[in-house]
């Protein structure tokens, strides 16, 4: 089994490493621009400087070289979960093929096609405006740790094939022949998954957006959104915009719509980057196909490798603090730390000694269908996506393009998805959304610790289609 806690070995990995994010931690972050300040006038307000602000300013511009846009970073461009995530740009809309299949079934052929023409679409995008993004598709094995989880990812292999997926169920030897660990059993390839630079790309796209003409400030918090004329007006700390539409794409931040803020709750993830590995450790991994790796239980770990060989460990649990607190003061766990450099050893025992050189943490938009959602507000001039919960990076191109038709008020084959009409259930107001996030979390750990086998809470928050993932 997996350690619970934190371990000396652990600690001592960790115990040198520098605060930070590592994809921002680099000498060729972008200085930063100027804040807005004054008051000034868009056809268009993008408010968030992610990958989903960032996809849709690009978007926008693309579509219309006439309108002008403007995009509001309330810190800098990718400092939120787009520059502290794991790089995984996956073709799914829908979380992940089970929740696709539990969720949106009878639109998910379309789903799963719309989700490859993405992935395409990013890697084009990236070669169009020459975006270095170090990207590698090398698709994700999700790794079977226990002989429990193997008939789940064999059910899923045969799921897929129903579909036309091409995924494929492997077995111990087919594992091991192209990582080994005696932490992996069996395994499910998904070849629809690429790795990416997080920083380089969203850096890029900004560039690329600022090429097109939008105009973007950073360190331009929006206290608040109001009506005015036929219009919105977008108020900063030191100026306002008069905007006729607004799109906000401010992921795990206190939505700016009160409304919204029944919908997502931010839970914290937390990564460990390791030192660049000698030749003879990477030979000892056999992870020549360098593919991107995870997990399966209901805590799972995902892990890859960096272009310079480095390894990032990053999940395992996904914390929610009373009232959704994100503040900044909790990127940084030093017990979560621990445990995934133990972890990490427990996975790759040959590893002993290798030291980390980043811990960092993010919050995450998790809602209880654990991807998307559209919102629509002030006469249909604001806009809204949100609730990613932590498989953003692809489906953020996704999620902007179609807040963008929605917007617009086009009639497409995205905005006709049942997907896109329909909402997540809420959470329930504080205490109870705190306790019962909480002791969902237990029950997951229990599960994990009982062979899978899920709890009465469990599958009463099946029955109501009210979950929590990481």
């Amino acid at each position: 089994m997996w350690a619970e806690h934190a371990t000396t070995r652990g600690f001592e990995m960790v115990a040198g490493a520098t605060p930070e994010s590592f994809w921002l931690d680099r000498p060729e972050r972008p200085a930063p621009r100027a804040r807005h300040h004054g008051d000034t006038s868009a056809d268009l307000v993008v408010i968030g400087g992610g990958f989903t602000g960032l996809w849709a300013a690009v978007h926008a511009a693309e579509d219309n070289p006439d309108r002008s846009i403007v995009l509001l970073e309330g810190d800098r461009i990718a400092e939120g979960a787009t520059g502290r995530n794991g790089g995984f740009c996956a073709a799914s809309l829908t979380h992940g093929l089970s929740n696709g299949i539990d969720r949106y079934s009878d639109e998910l052929p379309a789903l799963l096609r719309m989700g490859t023409d993405t992935l395409d679409a990013i890697e084009e995008t990236t070669r169009r405006y020459g975006i270095d993004a170090d990207i590698e598709r090398t698709g994700e094995l999700d790794i079977a740790n226990f002989d429990w989880q193997r008939d789940d990812l064999r059910d899923l292999a045969e799921e897929a094939a129903r579909l036309g997926q091409s995924m494929r169920y492997l077995d111990g030897d087919a594992v091991a022949a192209r990582v080994k660990s005696p932490m992996a059993t069996a395994a499910l390839f998904d070849p629809d998954v690429m790795l990416v630079d997080p920083a380089k790309l969203a850096w890029g796209l900004a560039d690329a957006a600022e090429s097109l003409g939008v105009t973007i400030h950073e360190n331009s918090w929006v206290e608040s959104l109001e009506k005015s004329g036929a219009g919105v007006r977008v108020v900063t700390g030191y100026g306002t915009i008069q905007a006729d539409k607004v799109l906000l794409a401010t992921a795990a931040s206190k939505p700016l719509r009160r409304a919204l803020r029944h919908w997502i709750v931010p839970v914290w993830d937390y990564v460990i980057m390791t030192e660049p590995l000698s030749e003879t450790q990477l030979n000892q991994l056999g992870w020549t196909g360098r593919e991107g790796l995870a997990d399966s239980g209901n805590r799972f770990h995902y892990f890859r490798l960096t272009a310079d060989n480095r390894i990032l460990f990053g999940g395992w649990d996904a914390h929610y603090f009373f009232g959704g607190d994100t503040d900044a003061r909790r990127r940084q766990n030093p017990e979560e730390f621990g445990l995934l450099a133990e972890h990490l050893l427990q996975m790759f025992p040959s590893l002993e000694g290798i030291r980390a050189t980043h811990t960092w943490g993010g919050a995450i938009d998790t809602c209880s269908r654990f991807s998307a959602f559209w919102d629509l507000a002030m006469d249909g001039r604001v806009a809204s996506v949100l609730g990613f919960t932590g498989l953003g990076v692809g489906a953020s191109h996704f999620g902007a393009r179609t807040a963008l038709d929605l917007l617009d008020g086009l009639d497409t084959e995205r905005t006709r998805l049942n997907m896109v009409r329909s909402k997540p259930l809420p959470f329930p107001p504080e205490p109870i959304k705190s306790l019962g996030i909480n002791i969902t979390r237990r029950e997951f750990a229990r599960a994990d610790r009982s062979g899978g086998k899920r709890g009465l809470w469990l599958k009463a928050m099946d029955a109501l289609g009210l979950g929590f993932d990481s």
